[in-house]
């Protein structure tokens, strides 16, 4: 039988990596009020390749590919690329609350998509800590309030599903890989890929006159703490994990980053979504609590 529990590496790597992606909701947004949303993901591409361009070597260079080339590909195009065009653009007509949980619904998509390529079964404790953590994030999600931060929440929030579905692709295709590359090497690819697909964005999109260190400030943590950190230690996590498991993470995203949100961008946290909030944490330590590995 394969294992399923989770290691408490991958259970930290996991839950770091969702704490700095909830951030980059926060962080996206300040960055937009200094630069065009494309720009901000081109920089923040292009600074986490800066640091790879060093490691490049130490990770193999393109040797390690090994004929892996079109999966490599397929992953970097469905993630950064694809996502971020429409997680960007999403970002420009909802909150970054609504936006996050959006991503609730990624754990029910990566399951059906690993129970069908991957042919991972999910255990019965899983289902339930799905379905409750998913029950959480709605709730967070109705009882949310509308502002002028969401001028079109609904074209917004249809645009973050769609990048959810790219994600999909990105989670599935990095399983596999996974168990021939370094999780460093899977994040180094995607960080040049994206750099070389963004790039044309800087011969149209608008460029600020000066730059203002909050958004400068949180473009940098986007390309070290979020690009270059978070995709690598979730990455390792998928890695040491089933992807349906990995993918159970995603709906802290919406939790961290509603209570960061509530403190950094004054977007108020009722009282039902506290409790939702909850109900997300209960649900992911239902569904990916770590212990000691079973025997196979």
């Amino acid at each position: 039988m394969p294992n399923t529990r989770l290691a408490w590496p991958a259970f930290f790597a996991l839950t770091v990596a969702t704490l700095l992606w909830g951030g980059s909701f926060i962080a996206m947004k300040i960055a937009m009020r200094g630069f065009s949303p494309l720009v901000v993901v081109f920089c923040r591409m292009a600074l986490a390749s800066l640091v790879f361009a060093v490691l490049w070597p130490r990770l193999g260079g393109f040797r390690a590919a090994k004929g892996d080339w079109v999966g490599l590909l397929f992953m970097a195009f469905c993630e950064p690329c694809l996502y971020f065009v429409f997680e960007a653009n999403a970002l420009t007509f909802t909150q970054a609350s609504q936006a996050a949980m959006v991503t609730a619904l990624l754990p029910l998509l990566t399951a059906v998509a690993a129970a069908f390529f991957l042919k991972e079964k999910l255990e019965a404790a899983s289902v339930a800590g799905l379905t409750l953590a998913v029950a959480g994030v709605v709730v967070m999600s109705a009882s949310g309030q509308a502002s002028d931060a969401a001028p079109r929440p609904v074209l917004g929030n249809f645009l973050e599903f769609v990048a959810m579905c790219c994600a999909v692709g990105y989670i599935v295709t990095a399983k596999r890989l996974a168990a021939r590359h370094h999780p460093l090497y899977l994040t180094a690819v995607q960080s040049f890929t994206g750099t070389v697909f963004f790039a044309p964005v800087l011969f149209f999109a608008p460029l600020p006159e000066a730059l203002a260190p909050g958004p400068t400030l949180a473009v940098a943590f986007l390309g070290f703490g979020v690009t270059f950190v978070a995709y690598g230690l979730y990455n390792y996590g998928v890695s040491r994990a089933p992807a349906a498991k990995a993918a159970a993470f995603i709906n802290l995203i919406p939790v961290f980053a509603c209570l960061l949100a509530g403190v950094m961008l004054d977007e108020a946290l009722t009282t039902a979504q506290w409790a939702g909030g909850l109900m997300a944490l209960c649900g992911v330590a239902l569904t990916s609590r770590p212990g000691r590995s079973k025997p196979a």
